[in-house]
């Protein structure tokens, strides 16, 4: 067994309660597979987003995606915090996520973020299946990244995503990033979240 299949086996949840085998294996790398995504493989993933749930069926999810090698990858790289700049590039496919702010009748679209995670929760599961990791990222410049790619106004750019096979040499990150790497996930427990019958002073 190598490494980084170990360190998969120790990243499975330790859940109280029984859950879905992909939620349990689902976390998030900073290391990857050198294997590129495939255009098949990143319409795989748009497909599960594609079937999200969203408010009146409003779809308000946007994406800008690119494959390591290309100007429009590092450009997304240019977007980045300085931290997550100093591993996302191990991913082959990078990016970035948005919403539009109104529904078509003009008004804000309050549930837009909303429905924008559920897509990311769909795209999560999708890609756990097939064996690909998201990283998502809020260490981004939305501000730079509306200016470098020419989103038009009524668009919000919100986070990043670094994707790839699971795999990877642990070598690649820094002392720090691999303590990170190989760390206990941890959870808050469903008292701290869940209150039944009202809110709980928490």
């Amino acid at each position: 067994m190598t490494k980084q299949e170990q360190i998969a086996l120790d990243k499975i949840a330790k859940n109280d309660h029984e859950i879905y085998a992909l939620i349990k294996q689902r976390y998030s790398p900073r290391i990857f597979k050198d294997q590129a995504l495939t255009d098949q493989d990143v319409n795989r993933l748009f497909e599960a987003v594609r079937w999200s749930a969203s408010s009146n069926n409003w779809q308000p999810w946007r994406f800008i995606y690119a494959h390591k090698g290309s100007d429009a990858y590092n450009k997304i790289v240019e977007c980045l915090s300085d931290f997550n700049q100093s591993w996302a590039t191990n991913a082959p496919l990078l990016l970035l996520t948005a919403y539009k702010e109104q529904n078509p009748d003009g008004k804000e679209n309050f549930h837009a973020l909303h429905d924008l995670g559920l897509s990311l929760g769909n795209m999560a599961i999708q890609a756990e299946y097939m064996g690909i990791a998201l990283h998502h990222m809020a260490g981004v410049d939305w501000k730079k990244a509306h200016e470098v790619f020419e989103v038009p106004s009524g668009y919000h750019v919100t986070t990043a995503i670094a994707a790839g096979y699971y795999g990877g040499d642990l070598n690649d990150l820094s002392e720090e990033l691999q303590e990170q790497e190989t760390a206990t996930r941890k959870r808050m427990p469903q008292e701290d979240f869940a209150f039944k019958g009202g809110w709980a002073s928490k």
